[in-house]
């Protein structure tokens, strides 16, 4: 396990740091440090109120809540989205309110989970041809219905 390192900006005094709600969650719940109201088909980028210093080797993913996307069509866009380790601003969570109504989203309302990963970069060699699968170069919906 890894420590990333975490500095709350002034506009995020008095939340809680992310933290995972019980033993066995794997992303850390993160707070609006702002209030909003996402009309349908709106988006924003929701402020947290903190930045953090990402290990190398390491990333952040966000990812969207299952209660908000199941209850209210409110989910995160670009998801996974990523954090990565040489970005220091302040983290931002993208909603999106894909539901018939308006979302008000409230300072200190739990958006989105966090979840740390290790990255493995790769090298990428041009060739002429590739390798035959089974697949071969079936797309979309093409292993079955």
């Amino acid at each position: 396990m890894s420590t990333i390192l975490l500095k709350r900006l002034p506009h995020g005094d008095g939340l809680p740091p992310p933290a995972y709600a019980t033993d066995g969650a794997a992303g850390m719940d993160v707070v609006a440090a702002e209030a909003v109201t996402l009309a349908a088909g709106a988006r924003h980028a929701v402020a947290t109120g903190f930045a953090m210093a990402i290990p190398v080797g390491y990333e952040v993913q966000v990812r969207p809540r299952s209660g908000l996307a199941a209850k209210h069509g409110v989910t995160v866009l670009n998801t996974p989205g990523t954090i990565d380790s040489d970005y220091r601003g302040e983290v931002k969570v993208i909603l999106v309110n894909l539901g018939d109504a308006p979302f008000a989203v409230a300072r200190g309302d739990r958006i989105a989970q966090l979840v740390p990963a290790p990255v493995q970069r790769a090298t990428l060699r041009e060739i002429e041809s590739l390798d035959e699968t089974a697949r071969g170069g079936g797309g979309f919906g093409s292993t079955g219905i």
